[in-house]
């Protein structure tokens, strides 16, 4: 499965006499696989030859490896994510197999959104770990649960997927990288909203937390374009008045987004609900599996959970549900950190053949708000 040139087309019938659906010669075939995990799309890239080619030639490290790629083939991205192929909400993953980029692990990957490339991505790794156990990228699978190395470009995470001896199930659980409280209780003026107290936290990537109330919003009720309003104002601010430090590299010290909560941060045994508003004003279907990380670990630095405790966290967008919980105390660089176990369900929803046609002026994609 390959992002290839115009001589693979796909044979529809017999009769059809000719490959379709037609594409020029020199444009790509994007083979894809359908997922999504708590209604969060994913479309899998299963190889990206040009990818393959650059880690394996070049020695490079996932970081490097998502460098280059954007510069060289966001085409790809933009092809498969914006519209008429995807729509504001889609989300996507690049599998890398070889050299440095993937050493030590079954796979790696990389993580596309609309805006551009994401560090951490838990939904997708839900998604991937089932994938890479159903698409042979896993040599000797295990019953009844298969651990699956993946390395994402903030590190390494380990995926824990049910196996049968036939195929992948449900729920799957990872480990993340480790989580931190970056900072807590921090002031910041919001035009439009005046002064808030927000909570920072990294799960893989960096989240801004606030309570909606703050905003005078409520994260169950209020209509979506309000609060990813409210929530794109609070990070806007944030990278303005907060400078983000990673202890490993500057490459990971950028806000991703802002999660806004109902508020229900002491531990309790009912769901609390959040919405993730990401990259450019894009909506997590999902609880989001790296907010997750994140938010477990600024419940744990604060004294509000303990370890193996385990919490439910549901999207108000779709009411989907992941459980997290810090498996253990470790240290990041200066962070007392806590690696997470987050959970969730996975589904594919199909396998889809895309095409380019050279004369098309949108081949690349759009998008508008």
């Amino acid at each position: 499965m390959a992002a290839r040139g115009g001589g693979d087309g796909v044979g529809v019938g017999a009769g059809a006499g000719r490959a379709l659906p037609p594409h020029s010669p020199s444009g790509p075939v994007l083979q894809t696989v359908e997922m999504h995990t708590g209604g969060e799309p994913l479309r899998i890239i299963p190889r990206l030859e040009a990818a393959e080619r650059a880690a394996a030639a070049g020695g490079l490290s996932l970081l490097s490896l998502r460098r280059e790629v954007a510069a060289a083939q966001d085409h790809v991205r933009r092809a498969l994510v914006h519209e008429p192929r995807g729509h504001a909400g889609m989300y996507g993953a690049v599998v890398v197999r070889a050299g440095a980029a993937a050493e030590g692990a079954h796979l790696a990957a990389l993580f596309l959104h609309g805006a551009g490339y994401s560090a951490m991505c838990g939904h997708a790794v839900m998604a991937l770990g089932r994938f890479a156990l159903d698409y042979g990228l896993v040599p000797e699978p295990s019953r009844p649960e298969t651990a699956v190395r993946l390395r994402c470009p903030c590190g390494p995470v380990t995926a824990f997927v049910p196996w049968d001896g036939r195929g992948s199930g449900n729920p799957v659980r990872f480990h993340s990288v480790p989580a931190f409280a970056a900072a807590t209780d921090l002031a910041i003026d919001v035009p439009g909203h005046g002064k808030v107290v927000v909570d920072i936290g990294y799960g893989g990537t960096f989240y801004a937390f606030l309570s909606a109330e703050q905003l005078g919003l409520d994260v169950c009720s209020s209509k979506t374009r309000d609060l990813v309003r409210a929530a794109s104002a609070v990070t806007e601010a944030v990278k303005k008045q907060f400078k983000l430090h990673h202890p490993e590299s500057e490459d990971l010290a950028f806000l991703y987004g802002t999660i806004l909560t109902d508020g229900k941060d002491a531990f309790s045994e009912e769901p609390t609900t959040n919405i993730c508003v990401f990259a450019d004003e894009q909506v997590d279907r999902s609880p989001t599996g790296s907010g997750v990380t994140a938010r477990i670990a600024l419940q744990y630095h604060k004294g509000l959970i303990q370890l193996n405790q385990t919490r439910t966290f549901r999207s108000s967008t779709t009411g989907s549900l992941f459980t997290g919980k810090a498996v253990k105390a470790t240290k990041f660089g200066d962070y007392n950190a806590v690696v997470v176990e987050v959970s969730g369900e996975a589904f594919y929803t199909g396998t889809a053949t895309f095409t380019v046609e050279e004369e098309d002026p949108l081949k690349y994609g759009f998008m508008f708000k």
